[in-house]
Formats: C-alpha cells, structure tokens, sequence
C-alpha cells in the first residue's frame, strides 16, 4: 500500500525507476480488457516500478472488469488508481484492485449495481455473485469490505455518505479518503508522483493501437446488434439486387468488421473463423444444389460462429434475434414492393406464364385422334386398350363397360386421357 515519501528533495525522488501510465477510460468491456493485458505484460517485461491507471469510466460489462482484476491482483509490480472524472459501477471494482487509489477533486467513485443488458436488475444470483467480488476486491487491499458492499448493495444504510436504504453509495474525493479507500487527494499527476515519491521517475504512457481503438468500439454492446443487422439486411437486399453491390459489400463488411474486431479483443479464434467460413461455403453451395439441408447447416455454422466469438449469451441471442427481426421486417418490405422479379430469385424461381399458347404443355394433346375407329383389346372397366389403325392406346369408356372385340370411337381427348364411346351397329 502507499507510504508517503521522507525525502526532503521531490526532485529526487524516483530518479531511475520506471512508471507506466494505462488509461481506463470510456466503458470497460472485452477490448479493453485486451489492452490492459498487453499494456501490463509490457509493464512486466520492461521491469518497471509502479503502474498507474488512469480511471475515467461510467462503468461497463461485469466479465471484463472482474477479468481486468484478476489481471491486476496477478501483478507483481504496485499499483495506483488515479481517479481523473469518475470510477463508477465496474471502474469502481477495478479501483478496489489496485494497491492504492487517488482522487481528483470533485472526482467519484461506487454507484455499483448489476443491471442486465435491457437496464434492469440483474437476478439474485448475479448480484450475489458481484456483491463477493467487490468485497472481495476491497478485502484483497485491506480495505473495508462494508463500502464495496454498499456501491452495489441498495439495502445497506449509510446516511451519513448520502447512502440511506434504496441507494446505492457513491463516494466523493473527501468521504474515499475518510474511509480509508483513497490515500489522499491530487490535483493531477505530477502531485500524484511526489506522494509516491516518483516525481524524479521515467513515466511511460500507454494507448491503444489503432486496431485495439477499432476492436473496442466494435465489441462494445450496441455496436454489435447494430453490425449483425447490417449484416442480415445488406444480404437481404442483395437478394433482390441484380448483381452484386453495395447492399451486399455493406452485409459482408459488417459480418468481418464484426469478427475482426472479437479476433483482436481475444475472443474469437482461428477455429471461429474456420466455423464462419465453412457456413458462407454451405450456403452459397445450396443455391445451387437446391433442397434445404446445406442452407440449413450453412445457417447453423454462422449461428454457431457468433456464439463462439461471444461470452456473453444472453447478449449474443439478443443481438442475433433484432438482426432477425430487422432482416425480416426489411424482406417484407422488398416483397412488397420489387417482389420475386429482380436479383437470385430472377434466376432460380419461373415466373412466366406456362400458358399452352405460348408452348408450355405437361403431354402432347392428340387431337387428332378425335373421330378414329377402333376395337377394343381389353374389357374397359371403365380403362383399358383399344386399337386403332395397329396403334395400341390407352382409353377409357364414356362411362359404361365395354367388352373386348367391340367397336369404340374416339371422342375426347384430354392431354394423356383418350375417351372412347361404343359405336352401336
């Protein structure tokens, strides 16, 4: 935990030791998580000194942040949160797993319930399971577990913080540091360096890389069900589009930005790609192979693929489902208005009228037999053979029996359906 530095010189304090500076900044989810990781695994092989993060975050996702702390109770190296704006929800629990916090004034930190992805309290268990985290974390520093607990637990009563039952705690600067989870407050970092006798040391600040910048803003949770509707529209009106264009370049460029982005955050593997591509092949396989089941297992390979590139379920089937609704709503539409006459279906679906004058006919219509004489081979009971003229047909009677050997006429014919009557002498 800090100590407060005895050297009379600030200047001298920390002369060759090394600082790295990680921002935790925005919401934290998964790509985030992916920074921090590289950030202080370079920390670790630089050896540096201390690391300090600096906290400007309304919260986020529960996994990454618990992932975040897991990252940081496994460092060997002290840490210091430095509290720019505010540390709330899940900046809050990473702040608790830092060796020491510090606060700027008017800064805050708490207001940690769980909600769910629609904004609702999440169930029983998920909150039981966050409340020990945030104990947890408070413990692991020494810190008093009852104010952890209070940020996300409504029903602890702590008026005197502007806590009472039904809200949850939120601490300013001044209350942080009186119950002891902020070691003092700085104006900015360079004061933040002299109390932990670093003024003097070499500091190395740390940002994401353009693809890590690109993987958190693709893997935040609005951005996702916005890249998955994209996806399932553009090839929608691609369908109807002869060609193929811009509605079709927009749904594949969604579907990669969608995967390149859960690839460079570490959730989505070789074997995720693999599943995708695998799908994409089935399905262009059934447009021309035509029965059902390669479109149908090319459907569940993709599916299966964004499950896998997601650890998130419940927000995965959410996102799938209003891609599902928007694709749908936009087919409608397109069917309403353009119909089965443009794009594929142009192509793989008859739509000219199969009218006899214009040649279409199942069979062959004799009507030329109409008025020939014959005998009949066989009894028609009501169907059987005739001859006419050494040609054997198939006829049946008018409508009464007629033995063999009797003289029949042709009166009808219908496609295939020759109708015979019996000619009486």
């Amino acid at each position: 935990m800090f100590a407060p530095s005895n050297h009379a010189s600030a200047e001298e304090d920390g002369q060759g030791k090394l600082v790295y500076v990680i921002p935790i900044v925005d919401e934290v989810e998964r790509g985030l998580e992916a920074f921090v990781k590289r950030t202080t695994s370079e920390a670790v092989e630089a050896n540096a000194d201390h690391v300090i993060f600096e906290i400007n975050t309304p919260g986020g996702r529960v996994d990454a942040a618990e992932n975040i702390g897991e990252i940081l109770q496994d460092l060997e190296i002290e840490t210091s949160s430095f509290i720019t704006v505010r540390a709330l929800s899940a900046g809050s629990y990473i702040a608790l797993n830092t060796d020491n916090i510090f606060m700027k004034p008017q800064t805050s930190m708490g207001a940690s319930g769980v909600i769910t992805g629609d904004g609702n309290a999440a169930d029983k268990k998920a909150q039981s399971a966050w409340l020990a985290s945030m104990r947890g974390a408070a413990a692991s520093k020494d810190r008093d577990p009852l104010y952890a607990e209070a940020m996300a637990n409504e029903q602890i009563d702590l008026p005197e913080y502007g806590a009472p039952v039904g809200e949850f705690l939120t601490l300013d600067a001044n209350n942080a540091v009186e119950v002891g989870y902020a070691e003092a407050i700085v104006s900015h970092r360079t004061e933040l360096l002299h109390e932990l006798s670093l003024s003097g040391a070499e500091v190395v600040e740390t940002s994401p890389t353009v693809a890590e910048g690109i993987a958190r803003f693709l893997t935040h949770p609005v951005v996702v069900p916005i890249l998955l509707s994209l996806a399932s529209i553009g090839i929608i009106v691609e369908l109807y589009s002869p060609g193929f264009g811009i509605p079709g370049s927009i749904g594949i460029a969604s579907l990669i930005f969608y995967f390149y982005g859960h690839m460079v955050a570490g959730l989505a593997g070789y074997e995720t790609l693999l599943l995708l591509l695998l799908g994409i092949v089935l399905i262009i396989l059934e447009i021309f192979t035509p029965g059902g089941i390669l479109g149908f297992l090319g459907l569940g390979a993709i599916v299966g693929a964004l499950f896998m590139s997601s650890d998130d379920v419940g927000h995965m089937a959410m996102s799938i489902a209003i891609a599902l609704v928007a694709s749908i709503i936009v087919a409608v539409v397109l069917f309403k208005t353009i119909g089965l006459e443009k794009g594929i279906f142009r192509k793989v679906i008859l739509s000219d009228p199969t009218a006899a004058e214009l040649g279409y006919v199942s069979t062959v219509n004799r009507n030329e037999l109409i008025g020939r004489e014959g005998v009949t081979a066989t009894p028609l009971r009501t169907a059987g053979t005739a001859v006419f003229d050494n040609e054997r047909l198939d006829v049946v009677s008018d409508g009464g029996f007629i033995n063999a050997d009797v003289p029949v006429k042709i009166i009808k014919v219908e496609g295939s359906r020759i109708v015979v009557s019996e000619i009486k002498r």
